[in-house]
């Protein structure tokens, strides 16, 4: 087979001239060029915000839910959702690796993890087995191609795959807020109640120290005794996060009137771009994990209030970030023990 392009241009069919992800249409032949790895495809992590769109589109049948998601990749060769142009991520075990990448430290048979987005996957799902919406994953039989530049994460025997799945799922939200979140800092987390906002929150109040303030905020006080019983923020409140206002004062509220340095927006619905950047004090940061976040809304919106604030669109990747989370898990018990009720 011939060598193909090193971030799987050779797989777009159109628009020609576009890389995988922003294309409409990809090739999901699953014969492998000389610098692809064939998956053998066990479980789907879709992106939050994408699963909510079609869960709710389906009116919450797993029928027809199965029909979406089977649809878009029959359609697009890979699992994008057409609403949210987003995809998440897969598990499987190596099917094959070729010749051009018999030189890394991966064998057929390895579990692994891809740290790529499904939406510039080449996919090919023969059945969905089972769903499970309350933690956003599908099992399947189906295979997956990784092109050259793909990321992956080989699955840790000291931890089950289901768990270890989940924290791959969002390993860059943890791994970047330990990058932006500073001793004394006040933290807001948008969505506290998530995978990705309770392992932010940890990373958060372990940044913080003990002249920090980590805040979290939920759409509903489910995740409160969890989220205050187990160290993950110091304060939680209930909010809108589309009602921008309400967001607004309750934050200020929770923080003793001030505005904070650092916003984190985890939430898997959009509209939420001004309930993270009023909150945010003049030369704070904002971080958008989100994959519902819109820039223009962003832009604009923080445009539109004077608001002087750094911005970060978070992209699901930052170096090291798949062994820096799962190293969360060892080091927290508690969070271990929550993360394996409810979602393995």
């Amino acid at each position: 087979m011939a060598m193909g392009s090193k971030y799987g241009a050779h797989r777009v069919i159109e628009p020609k001239g576009l890389l995988p992800q922003a294309a409409d249409k990809i090739d999901n032949t699953m014969k492998i060029y000389d610098n692809e790895i064939l998956v053998d495809v066990s479980a789907l992590n879709i992106d939050a915000a994408s699963f909510r769109q079609l869960w709710e589109a389906a009116g919450g049948d797993e029928e027809r839910l199965k029909e979406s998601i089977l649809s878009i990749i029959n359609e697009r060769g890979k699992m994008q959702n057409p609403v949210t142009g987003s995809g998440g991520m897969l598990m499987g075990s190596v099917a094959a690796i070729g010749s051009a990448l018999q030189d890394r430290e991966l064998k057929v048979g390895d579990r692994i993890a891809t740290l790529v987005s499904l939406s510039l996957t080449p996919l090919f799902i023969e059945e969905i087995t089972a769903v499970f919406p309350e933690i956003e994953r599908v099992e399947v039989n189906g295979q997956a191609i990784l092109f050259e530049s793909g990321i992956y994460a080989k699955l840790p025997a000291d931890m089950n795959e289901n768990l270890a799945l989940a924290v791959l799922d969002v390993a860059g939200a943890p791994a970047q807020t330990a990058k932006i979140v500073s001793p004394g800092d006040s933290v807001l987390i948008l969505g506290a109640g998530g995978k990705s906002g309770m392992l932010c929150g940890y990373e958060a109040m372990k940044r913080v120290g003990p002249c920090g303030y980590v805040v979290g905020m939920s759409r509903n006080d489910r995740p409160k005794d969890t989220l205050l019983a187990n160290k993950l923020v110091h304060k939680f409140f209930v909010a809108d996060a589309q009602n921008p206002t309400e967001v607004l004062e309750k934050a200020l509220a929770a923080n003793n009137g001030k505005e904070y340095d650092v916003v984190i927006n985890v939430v898997n619905i959009d509209g939420t771009e001004m309930s993270s950047i009023l909150p945010a004090k003049e030369g704070g940061l904002v971080y958008f994990f989100s994959m519902a976040t819109s820039f223009t809304r962003a832009a604009l919106g923080a445009e539109g209030v004077g608001k002087d604030v750094t911005m970060i669109v978070g992209n699901g990747y930052t170096k090291n970030h798949a062994e820096f989370s799962l190293q969360v898990m060892r080091e927290s018990a508690s969070l271990r023990r929550i993360f394996e009720t409810m979602y393995t």
